[in-house]
């Protein structure tokens, strides 16, 4: 007589739970694998490859390469410092530039 062995309800529950379980590390591991990667790249000059070192300009942080001297701005940073720019133009701007 044999019988077939079906898997109750419980056993399905925490197959699939131990799954679930395992696909959610595994994903949060590879999320922390991709931020590690992503910014290790962000700080490298494109250039050269070297780390970049962070100055201020006009109140907005940029990346300067030691190696090369290439200057690299982040998304919106070119637009600050060239509203900064404008500011100092005209009659007031030149008239403060000659106190400077």
């Amino acid at each position: 007589m044999a019988t077939e062995h079906t898997p109750s309800r419980n056993e399905e529950e925490y197959f699939a739970r131990l799954d679930a379980d395992l696909r959610k590390e595994l994903r949060q591991k590879a999320d922390a694998e991709r931020a590690a990667r992503v910014e290790a790249e962000r700080n490298q000059c494109p250039r050269d490859g070297t780390r970049m070192v962070q100055r201020e300009a006009r109140s907005v942080v940029i990346d300067e390469c030691p190696i090369c001297g290439g200057i690299w701005l982040d998304k919106g940073e070119l637009e600050i410092l060239a509203a900064g720019n404008t500011e100092q133009t005209g009659f007031v701007g030149n008239l403060l530039n000659i106190f400077k």
